[in-house]
């Protein structure tokens, strides 16, 4: 089999992690490329610069290694939300702090965020609940503090949550795709702003 042009040289023995490191970042490379059906575990295995037996050591096969790769960045957009909303008290700034995490979120780590949202799996049933969950842990977080600060019950303020959380992603997903005029700081800030306009309308408690 011909290598990819970007194959790395074979040979190099590395420890267990950083090896696991390295086949995930070939994976990821694959299948934001050309997406999950139509990538092969051998040109990961040659993307990564190692055998395909070394590649199922570590990965039973592409769905296992999908799976490890989504985990990771999933659980880095639950992590980013939940820095943004313990990065200050101030309930204005909270809010476009978490706007800016989700607009992070897909403007970095290699179009990671389409393996989240628009991966060609969102149907398989261990690729919905990943997505679900990151996406329903933020919504809860963001509930939390809605319920703390205002007369909402709990279940208005999760509904309130699910709504600011969808629409952080779904702009951040918009602005990163349409490749318009917006620069990404003003983009954060014309959707916080629409957000907080919203949200503030609800009285604090004491």
């Amino acid at each position: 089999m011909t290598a990819t042009p970007d194959a790395k040289p074979r040979g190099t023995r590395l420890p267990r992690l950083a090896r696991r490191r390295q086949l995930l970042t070939a994976a990821q490379e694959v299948f934001v490329e050309n997406g999950y059906h139509a990538a092969a575990m051998d040109e990961i295995a040659d993307r990564a610069g190692v055998s395909k037996p070394v590649l199922y050591q570590h990965f039973p096969g592409k769905l296992e290694l999908y799976l490890a790769l989504l985990d990771l960045h999933v659980d880095d957009m639950v992590n980013r939300c939940r820095e943004a909303l313990d990065s200050t008290h101030e309930n204005k700034l909270r809010v476009q702090a978490t706007f800016s995490a989700f607009f992070d979120f897909v403007s970095t780590q290699g179009e990671a965020f389409r393996l989240v949202f628009e991966s060609d799996l969102r149907n398989v049933a261990p690729v919905r609940q990943l997505v679900e969950r990151s996406l329903r842990e933020c919504a809860e977080m963001v509930s939390a503090v809605i319920q703390e600060d205002t007369g909402c019950t709990s279940d208005e303020a999760h509904l309130l949550g699910v709504g600011l959380v969808g629409m952080a992603e779904v702009s951040a997903r918009y602005w990163v795709t349409a490749h318009g005029s917006i620069p990404k700081d003003a983009a954060e800030q014309l959707m916080a702003r629409l957000a907080w306009r919203g949200i503030s309308g609800f009285p604090r408690t004491a």
